[in-house]
């Protein structure tokens, strides 16, 4: 069992918040009803999830992980089928599936990326004691895509370094609601935590951290108002290209946390892409493609992913149209 410690401090913009509200703005990778299973004090001393923190207030937080799960193969009823996109002795590069979690955690202590990858290949040490060996990046569970994991020690280290200086090409492909008056456009404007909802992100005026995306109308159906748009990253925020669409009025497809598609639906006529709205769960976004130099070799590399299933079929859809 493998014990982690955080500690966290009360800022202003948090005062008045619950406690297990709190401790998910800081833990984003966990649900509230994990944090509830967690062992949480105030300075030392027993606290209720439901009192209300108060500026300046510590809370520690001590979660508990099964590792042997997390580090030991899996059992192959268990295994993800691994889409391997390139490898050989110092990284892997995977095409991941959607709804599949990057790395374990509280209450998810199988069937994650991480898990199938070390099932067929060793991954570096680093980050092991967390959870997340070999991880150096990662997208949304409800995101699939190119996913790259060192294996070697030096090979973290060095990708590390080449994606907290953003010295990548990152592009990925989003189906979004509306059709831009646009080509092309650069989304600009900070991202940090909404001070309404704790789990998701927002654009603010002061504070956050500054974000850029640049986006590229590839296909629009202006019948079905609904376009494929290609955006680059340049840089590398929590939900950067979900946040950035949706403040600009182009919210991606199927996404629960910022599509608002619940509303949209009423203006959908045709039934098959009703019907697919409908089912699919999850947003219509994909990391497509992911450049940078090797980081050992120091050769070019490119890596593209083709689009998962679900999103090729809406895509049929809407040419049918």
């Amino acid at each position: 069992m493998k014990r982690e410690e955080f500690v966290f401090i009360v800022e202003e913009q948090d005062a008045g918040l619950r406690v297990d509200k709190f401790i998910a703005s800081r833990l984003t990778e966990y649900s509230r009803s994990e944090i509830q299973k967690f062992q949480i004090t105030k300075s030392g001393a027993a606290t209720k999830l439901s009192e209300k923190v108060k500026l300046g207030e510590k809370y520690e937080v001590a979660v508990l992980i099964n590792m042997p799960c997390a580090l030991c193969p899996m059992p192959s009823s268990k295994k993800i089928s691994l889409d391997i996109l390139f490898e050989d002795d110092d990284i892997i590069v995977v095409n991941k599936p959607r709804g599949i979690a990057m790395y374990p955690g509280a209450g998810r202590d199988s069937g994650t990326l991480v898990q199938s990858v070390l099932a067929h290949t060793n991954l570096s040490s680093i980050g092991a004691d967390g959870m997340r060996p070999g991880v150096v990046h990662r997208i949304d569970k409800d995101t699939s895509g190119v996913v790259i994991f060192a294996k070697t020690d030096s090979a973290h280290r060095a990708l590390v370094t080449v994606f907290s200086e953003h010295n990548l090409v990152r592009k990925y492909i989003a189906f979004i609601w509306g059709v831009p008056n646009w080509l092309s456009a650069d989304i600009s404007g900070n991202i940090g935590r909404s001070t309404r909802n704790r789990q998701k992100m927002t654009m603010v005026k002061t504070g956050g951290k500054p974000a850029h995306t640049s986006a590229e109308a590839i296909n629009v159906w202006p019948r079905a108002n609904i376009s494929e748009l290609r955006c680059t990253l340049d840089t590398g925020r929590t939900h950067q290209i979900r946040v950035h669409l949706a403040a600009h009025g182009f919210p991606v497809l199927c996404d629960p946390l910022y599509g608002r598609g619940g509303a949209r639906l009423g203006s959908v006529k045709d039934p098959e892409l009703l019907e697919f709205l409908r089912e699919n769960r999850g947003q219509m976004l994909h990391a497509e493609v992911l450049e940078l130099t090797h980081p050992i070799t120091g050769a070019p590399c490119k890596f593209r992913a083709k689009l998962p299933g679900d999103m090729s079929a809406l895509k049929e859809i809407l040419n049918e149209k």
